[in-house]
């Protein structure tokens, strides 16, 4: 009996934690979204100054970027800059999966 793969690829998910006045959160996410055409991803931006809890776990780390394949745990790539190597590792990692 032959089985069926799926051909579907795990969702890549982003969380980039950051402030909205924030030239560095605005950085990132642009050079977040420069790799949008190379590889498939969404990205949820979360403001950390809504929530007292936010503020503490990441005040002085903003931007910080979290990446998640599928329904897989949120891991932490990089903060303050996009690490572009790091990135692309879990993008194509992610592709390959």
């Amino acid at each position: 009996m032959r089985q069926r793969r799926s051909l579907t690829m795990p969702v890549t998910h982003f969380t980039l934690y950051g402030r909205s006045y924030c030239h560095l959160c605005d950085d990132m996410l642009e050079a977040l979204q420069s790799l949008s055409g190379e590889y498939p991803f969404t990205v949820d931006i979360i403001d950390v100054d809504s929530d007292e809890a936010l503020v503490a776990q990441f005040d002085e780390l903003v931007p910080v970027l979290f990446g998640r394949r599928g329904d897989g745990e949120a891991v932490q790539i990089c903060h303050y800059f996009l690490d572009e190597s790091k990135t692309r590792a879990f993008l194509s990692a992610a592709r390959s999966a």
